[in-house]
């Protein structure tokens, strides 16, 4: 027979059992009143995540303050917080050009034993439906070629807010005229000289094109498709060969058959000239879509229609963008990392895309709800299968390659500078600054 003591024992443990049973089953419960700093960059894709935070806070407690900042000026803080001892930040948001940078100087955390950890990862969290090309992308380092997936490699970010190339194109215009949507690159750049034919004053296809990086970009937006590469296997630059020339021909007939003064557009003229409905095509990121649905920003809404990237010799889009991390001097990386997973997951992709962001999921791209509010989803998720992470050399040096390769194709495209000759000037350059890097020292 129970005593009066014996059963008030049991009933109290029963009830600390109660409790901490309910505890654990809340993974959450540890980090409630937490709160998190975390620095995003000013784009239109946390934009939309701010929209969604108070959601996170109202399900996990966590409380999130946002330091939100232009790229330029964000990635200066993050160059002095991250070298620090005590950072501020526990959760950044990064580009993809990062990566290297601080993957080489060990300032973002390898995420493998958070995703090891029972009482931090949600079995639920399927990784596989998160988009290859963008995971490879912004996130592993270590692997092939040193910035991409491989079996020596290792994940230290997710993508949120990636992109990738998609062509817009005016609806109505084709109508009119009876024009197929270009599949392949000779289509599209028939089209890009017969629509100024077909509508006067009006340029075919908008594009980047100004000195530096715009050019850069550009020329890259065609490089893949057409077969080409900025480095062989031996990290031998190859930008000078056959299909190399092949892609600056192309960007040199898209801006030779342009809107007046495509010679000189950076990505906001590009852009500008679509959304004036002063061009018929666009070819460029998918992050564009939201604005040319605005009618405070475009004279085309309603106007326009989306396809993948045209086919060359091969189907291969763009990826960049941001992804998210945690430093490696964050103050709460346990609850960094529930954060990034709960942004990153199925739910929370939902949540972002719906209120105007860049999903990461094909489930989030095939989503019935996402795809009744925004038509184009489905066809950016089936371009997404083709996004190319090698897309660009990730390395420490590209920036100095890249800046060379957009100051020599702009004199293609203003001077008439020889195509041949340009870029077997900039590859006899990066042959230098390639061997000065040391990635010559085992040939």
């Amino acid at each position: 027979m129970l005593t009066y003591l014996s059963r008030t024992t049991l009933a109290a443990s029963t009830a600390l059992a109660v409790i901490a049973g309910a505890a654990a089953a809340n993974p959450y419960a540890e980090y409630e009143g937490t709160t998190l700093v975390v620095n995003f960059p000013a784009h239109p894709h946390y934009d939309a995540v701010m929209q969604i935070l108070p959601e996170f806070t109202k399900e996990t407690g966590i409380e999130v303050e946002v330091d939100q900042l232009p790229y330029l000026k964000m990635r200066e803080r993050q160059t002095l917080e991250l070298a620090q001892e005590e950072g501020e930040y526990d959760l950044i948001g990064y580009v993809v050009f990062s990566k290297a940078d601080y993957v080489y100087a060990d300032q973002l955390e390898n995420l493998a034993k958070y995703f090891m950890n029972p009482k931090l990862a949600n079995p639920a969290y399927d990784p596989a439906d998160l988009i290859d090309g963008y995971v490879y992308n912004i996130g592993f380092a270590g692997g092939d070629r040193g910035y991409l997936a491989g079996k020596t490699g290792s994940l230290f970010g997710l993508p949120y807010g990636s992109e990738t190339s998609v062509l817009g194109y005016r609806k109505d215009i084709f109508e009119k005229h009876g024009l197929e949507v270009p599949e392949t690159y000779d289509e599209m750049l028939a089209l890009a000289c017969k629509i100024p034919e077909l509508e006067p004053g009006m340029g075919g296809l908008s594009s980047r094109a100004a000195s530096g990086h715009h050019a850069a970009h550009a020329f890259l937006l065609h490089l893949n498709p057409l077969g080409g590469a900025i480095f062989d296997e031996e990290w031998t630059p190859v930008m000078n060969n056959a299909e190399g020339v092949q892609a600056a021909e192309a960007l040199k007939t898209i801006v030779d058959c342009g809107p007046e003064g495509a010679s000189t557009f950076g990505f906001g003229e590009a852009l500008g000239a679509f959304l004036n409905g002063d061009t018929a095509m666009f070819l460029d990121t998918s992050i564009v879509a939201g604005q040319i649905d605005n009618p405070d920003k475009s004279k085309v809404v309603g106007k326009v229609g989306w396809a993948m990237h045209p086919m060359g010799t091969k189907r291969a889009s763009q990826t960049g963008g941001f992804g998210i991390g945690i430093p490696a001097n964050a103050e709460h990386k346990d609850a960094a990392f529930l954060l990034m997973q709960w942004l990153t997951s199925k739910e929370g992709d939902k949540m972002v895309a719906l209120a105007g962001g860049n999903p990461s999921r094909f489930s989030t791209h095939a989503d019935a709800d996402v795809n009744a509010k925004f038509p184009h989803m489905a066809t950016f998720g089936e371009a997404l299968k083709h996004a190319d992470p090698d897309w660009r050399p990730i390395i420490p040096v590209w920036g100095k390659i890249n800046a060379d390769l957009g100051t020599t194709l702009s004199k293609v495209l203003t001077e008439d500078l020889d195509i041949q000759e340009a870029l077997d000037g900039v590859a006899q350059r990066a042959t230098v600054i390639m061997d000065e890097a040391g990635y010559n020292t085992w040939k």
